[in-house]
């Protein structure tokens, strides 16, 4: 089964490189594409749904910024099913104090570079990230960033509007995370104490699940 990951919010397949998955399931990772001057996050994932090969069944797996794009390309697309990993299906479940920054256009006042350079130890906090190791990729992800394109990005999901649940997808979650933490959502799969960067952290346990929702989609 053909499996399109896309990365978190300027981050790149790096975040993905724990993960073991059966040898059914053929990981295709998604680049990210430079955004258009004032893009939704709906428009955007018009555009990247292009790169999808459209011939063979196939499964989407998004994480944080990532999964909403995936929510978007599967009310395009219909994939088998769609997997997000520390994310939000809906604009609803985003913090409240996200949508209120979103009304109020607080981001137009920061420089794109300021939001990238922004204290490590922050960064840390919120990334939940533990070991040095784990400091170190998060670092070398964020100085890889275009802080042009994570400023866009940042201001997609203020102003994101999605109030649909696409069909056959599923959530999984971490009770610790600072990021994309929300009273109302009830994700399907939960992970005690996961962080907004557990898919690298608990990389063997949401491997089994991915792998158990993906392989009983190609039976089903």
């Amino acid at each position: 089964m053909n499996t399109y990951f896309i990365s978190g919010l300027g981050a790149d397949r790096r975040i993905f490189s724990k993960l073991k998955l059966n040898e059914k399931i053929n990981i295709i990772h998604v680049d990210w594409l430079s955004p258009n001057k004032n893009e939704s996050l709906a428009s955007y994932a018009q555009r990247l749904s292009s790169t999808i090969d459209l011939t063979q069944p196939f499964t989407l797996v998004g994480v944080s910024f990532g999964g909403m794009v995936a929510v978007e390309i599967a009310k395009i697309l219909k994939p088998t099913v769609t997997i997000i990993i520390s994310s939000t299906m809906l604009a609803a479940q985003l913090p409240m104090l996200y949508r209120f920054a979103g009304k109020l256009g607080l981001l137009k006042l920061i420089p794109a570079k300021l939001l990238k350079s922004s204290n490590k130890l922050t960064q840390n906090y919120y990334f939940g990230t533990r070991s040095s190791s784990e400091k170190v990729l998060l670092g070398r992800i964020i100085k890889d960033t275009d802080p042009h394109f994570l400023k866009w990005a940042i201001g997609s999901i203020l102003n994101w509007k999605n109030k649909t649940r696409p069909e056959r997808i599923y959530h999984i979650h971490g009770t610790k995370d600072k990021i994309l933490y929300s009273r109302t959502a009830q994700p399907d799969f939960v992970i005690e104490n996961g962080t907004h960067f557990m898919v690298y952290q608990n990389a063997q346990q949401i491997s089994g699940i991915i792998d158990s929702i993906v392989l009983n989609s190609e039976i089903g």
